[in-house]
């Protein structure tokens, strides 16, 4: 029997479990790039505040860092417990996939965290009655522990969608894979524009200053708008070297995935413009409201991306090492025969509403390979989306999952657990009666039923044979 490892999980009611996680990542990387972008910002007032270039410098340094403070300390050290929190709740064993192959990546990385959390704190604490060269380096400091947080992470997250030559034992190989550099410089260019967004809607609420000193200070931080324009390169190289399946889940592959790209892209674009033309050339003035919309274009850019990022390794959360279900590759042969559900230990909270063994069983399937994206009646409810078919297609399809879309992993479960998850989705969609037939679920003479039930059974196991237990792979144009 496949020892496949299970976990208990929770449900999220009718709201997607990887909408869970994608809510609190989206929010925790716009505070950490924000952040980061913050230390470069910082830095360069801090340089013009020293060379009595700018004298309103130091105001700026004052009143922003303690914004920056309270946003990124407290919120963003909340919402990093909370992905792990929700990581792990949802998907242990990619969690513990992580942990096990880049723990000391990990380790190396809280280093530098600690180190960015006390320059910082002792910057907000000690900071004004320091002179000049101490503020500097203590600045210098934070910023660095903030980029190298960033660098090592951004190592093991690209390494989930392109490991490279990565095997078990060659931790660097996977670390600086083919999509680390593209993804750390934009990621890069990404936290200063969101810093200069912050600083330009801090500086815009500086009532004791006037218009044309405020003007001033903004056009300084428009600087860090500057490499926005490099955007379209860095994209265009990360499209390069990332697999040709997920390339095509982002130009079309993929209704959503292409129109969230097109989001980030289209947000972007009206920021770098308005940076372009309106803050650097014709060094326009920027109210309050002008700074809050192009800060909530900039934090619909960066969920629209993660989204794109998250969903370009489908079906995968590792490439080529563990499934979105949390099932490797190798586990499904072994999975077609004993089934996904035999060994599962835990048992269904709400076992009492399901009238037949086999809508149990059905349950248990969908829980273990399908509830991660996937509803029953909520966000990608199944049963909306299997509404118009009949119920020999909605078996093909189950059996077939790779070929049904590509985006999703083989089938990893026996003839029987397709129809039990078949007969599950027409019960939940037949709004749950308090009865429903024990076996193939269609109406027929009582001495066809057995007839009807191997029947059944030969098709789907003939459709589990065709679809094999590959990935599938999005259609090539000719």
């Amino acid at each position: 029997m496949a020892e496949l490892p299970y976990y208990p999980v929770n449900e999220f009611g009718p709201v997607m479990k990887g909408m869970v996680i994608g809510g609190v990542g989206i929010v925790h990387v716009f505070l950490a790039q924000f952040a980061i972008g913050g230390g470069f910002l910082l830095c360069y007032f801090q340089w013009l505040a020293q060379r009595g270039r700018e004298p309103d410098a130091r105001r700026f340094l004052d009143g922003y860092f303690k914004v920056l403070v309270l946003v990124s300390f407290v919120l963003g050290a909340l919402t990093g417990v909370a992905m792990w929190f929700t990581s792990i709740q949802v998907s242990a064993r990619t969690i513990g996939l992580l942990v096990d192959e880049f723990h000391w990546v990990w380790a190396i990385e809280w280093c530098f965290f600690s180190v960015e959390v006390v320059a910082g704190y002792a910057f907000y604490r000690w900071g004004p009655r320091l002179p000049d060269p101490t503020r500097m380096r203590l600045l210098v400091l934070y910023t660095a522990a903030a980029w190298g947080s960033l660098f090592w992470i951004n190592g093991i997250l690209s390494w989930q969608l392109t490991p490279g030559n990565w095997t078990t034992g060659d931790l660097w190989a996977g670390f600086f894979n083919p999509s680390f550099w593209p993804s750390l410089v934009f990621r890069t260019v990404v936290a200063m524009a969101l810093a200069a967004l912050a600083g330009i809607l801090v500086i815009s609420s500086f009532d004791d200053l006037g218009r044309d000193r405020r003007r001033v200070l903004i056009g300084r931080a428009a600087h860090f708008l500057a490499p926005m324009a490099v955007m379209p390169v860095l994209a265009v190289w990360y499209l390069a070297v990332i697999p040709d399946d997920s390339r095509s889940w982002l130009l079309g592959g993929s209704i959503a995935m292409t129109m969230f790209v097109g989001i980030a892209a289209g947000a972007s674009l009206l920021i770098g413009a308005y940076a372009a033309i309106g803050l650097l050339l014709r060094r326009l003035y920027v109210s309050t409201a002008t700074a809050s919309l192009l800060l909530a274009l900039a934090f619909g850019a960066t969920a629209a991306g993660e989204f794109v990022r998250e969903g370009a390794r489908k079906p995968y959360t590792a490439r080529q090492t563990l499934y979105s279900n949390s099932i490797a590759p190798a586990e499904i042969a072994e999975l077609r025969r004993t089934g996904s559900a035999t060994a599962d230990p835990y048992p269904l909270r709400d076992a009492a509403r399901y009238p037949t063994a086999q809508l149990r069983l059905g349950a248990l399937v969908v829980r273990t390979q399908c509830s991660v994206c996937h509803t029953m009646n909520g966000a990608n409810g199944l049963t909306h989306l299997t509404a118009t078919w009949t119920p020999d297609q909605l078996r093909m399809n189950v059996a077939q999952l790779q070929r049904t879309k590509a985006y999703m992993p083989p089938f990893a479960g026996t003839a029987e657990e397709v129809e039990a998850v078949v007969q599950l989705v027409r019960w939940e969609a037949a709004g749950a009666p308090p009865a429903w037939p024990e076996e193939a679920g269609e109406a027929v003479a009582a001495g066809d039923a057995a007839a009807l039930e191997a029947s059944v059974r030969a098709r789907i196991q003939t459709w589990l044979d065709e679809a094999g237990t590959e990935p599938g792979a999005p259609r090539r144009r000719r």
